[in-house]
């Protein structure tokens, strides 16, 4: 299919068959390169879907009304929606110095992608199908961790992060499979999701390096985020502390209306 509608000029071999793609290393004007061909939604085993849509922009009303009432047309918008999804935040999480592959194209549900390489040249492992020494799981897990406050800085959670799509590439880390990214403002689950990412790899690493278990940066994080505070130099600890004060439910509701109206105003844009 790819080489017959003129998106490359050969496939090498499939890399793997994802929850909601197949990956192809492919051949296109001399290059090496990654083709990711996403699956029809009727046979995707991504579920859940609902809780990561929270807050996505869509084009106008009439879109929105159809894929609220479950159409064809809505669920056909739905789908373009979820693919774009992904594009869009390779290509913002790029701008911002996150490691993620490099876009080269979108075209018919078929995402052209640079191929991440291990040292020796060949296709890079994801973090699942290495072993570590302790000293490389808490270099990893530093750099890690560093990724998911630049994504966060740049406004987004992965929302499905684990050893299954960090790859280890020549250059370090890289993050992989991003269709499910939520806007952080824009999504009431957003800090959960983060927080889940931030354990998921701790729980990873923390089979090399056990110390780590007893870290709690997805907390830390995302309190210095809420406040206006975290940076991509903010120092951290890896320590939570959960404040005495009585919540200020009113100020946090009226925060959240102030992110939702800022995310409807202007997120679109970026």
């Amino acid at each position: 299919m790819l080489v017959q509608n003129g998106l490359v000029d050969e496939v090498a071999c499939q890399l793997m068959s994802g929850k909601e793609a197949e990956v192809y290393v492919v051949y296109c004007k001399g290059e090496t390169r990654c083709a990711k061909v996403y699956k029809d939604a009727g046979k995707r085993s991504f579920t859940q879907q609902s809780q990561y849509q929270e807050g996505r922009k869509v084009r106008n009303s009439r879109q929105a009304r159809a894929m609220e009432k479950n159409t064809k047309y809505g669920r056909k918008e739905l789908e373009g929606a979820w693919h774009n999804a992904e594009v869009e935040a390779l290509q913002r999480l790029a701008e911002a110095g996150v490691r993620v592959p490099k876009v080269y194209s979108y075209i018919g549900g078929v995402l052209l992608m640079e191929l991440v390489v291990d040292a020796n040249g060949d296709v890079a492992p994801r973090l699942n199908d290495i072993r570590l020494t302790a000293e490389q799981a808490r270099e990893y897990h530093r750099a890690i961790i560093g990724e998911i406050v630049l994504m966060l800085c740049a406004g987004l959670v992965h929302g499905d992060l684990s050893e299954y799509n960090v790859l280890a590439g020549s250059d370090g880390l890289v993050i992989i499979d991003l269709p499910q990214a939520i806007d952080a403002a824009g999504n009431n689950n957003a800090s959960k999701m983060l927080a889940r990412d931030v354990e998921n790899m701790t729980a990873y690493f923390g089979r090399f390096a056990p110390e780590l278990l007893t870290t709690d940066y997805g907390r830390e994080i995302w309190k210095l985020y809420a406040s206006g505070e975290l940076t991509p130099g903010t120092p951290l600890t890896g320590r939570f502390v959960q404040s005495g004060l009585p919540a200020d439910v009113r100020g946090v509701m009226n925060d959240i209306d102030l992110a939702r109206l800022w995310h409807e105003r202007y997120g679109s844009s970026t």
